[in-house]
């Protein structure tokens, strides 16, 4: 299988790098220098320092040739690994085209001033550009920290998505080693409950830094 990741920063960088001891991948990033850096040393020191990763992962500068690697695969896949901000961009350059595009995005959160779940910005924009079939999307999320992924711990993720035969794909693509995915078909359920999970991070860890315990700790 081919995969395309768009987006070199700490997460898209590692699940990269796990998919490719199985996979062929390409990771395009928008910085050059770093892809080079990455090239020459086989590491993100920008984002996972120290990390070594996978010798068959291969870096792309060009997007269009970057995109066209998994185009290329009727089974390719397309992996953004952007902020929910950049989203909506790379859905519009990746529906600009008129070939068949599987689609996932790793992001979590809503959209700042409109509060749009990830899918519902992906739609609006596929519906702008007229794609009424052939683009096939979803979300692959879950618990996980890069660096552990990029180091081989184990992980489970969760994978939903506008067809059934894409947690299929996810699956082929990502199932293997220390890492685990499964499928559900509540789209909109996965994405809230990839937002929320921030949310009660965040909350759990301010009572642990003000000591209050772990019955405070609990009501999150």
């Amino acid at each position: 299988m081919k995969l395309t990741f768009l987006g070199a920063g700490a997460w898209g960088t590692a699940l990269a790098s796990h998919a490719a001891a199985n996979h062929d991948v390409v990771l395009w990033g928008r910085d050059s220098a770093q892809l080079a850096a990455m090239a020459a040393s086989g590491c993100n020191e920008a984002y996972l320092p120290g990390v070594q990763l996978s010798a068959r992962l291969e870096v792309e500068a060009d997007f269009e040739r970057a995109v066209s690697h998994a185009a290329d695969d009727p089974d390719g896949l397309v992996v953004v690994a952007t902020p929910v901000s950049g989203l909506r961009e790379m859905t519009r350059r990746l529906a600009s085209g008129d070939g068949h595009v599987r689609m996932l995005w790793l992001c979590k959160g809503f959209e700042a001033g409109t509060h749009a779940l990830p899918h519902q910005m992906v739609r609006e924009e596929l519906d702008a550009a007229g794609r009424t079939s052939g683009f096939e999307y979803g979300v692959l999320t879950g618990p996980s920290f890069a660096r552990e992924v990029a180091l081989g711990l184990p992980c489970a993720l969760t994978v939903a998505g506008s067809v059934p035969a894409l947690a299929d794909c996810a699956q082929a693509a990502f199932h293997h080693h220390a890492m685990r995915i499964y499928g559900c078909d509540d789209l909109t359920g996965v994405e809230v409950g990839g937002a929320v999970k921030n949310v009660l991070a965040i909350a759990t860890g301010a009572s642990d830094g003000l000591g209050l315990g772990l019955n405070a700790r609990a009501r999150w």
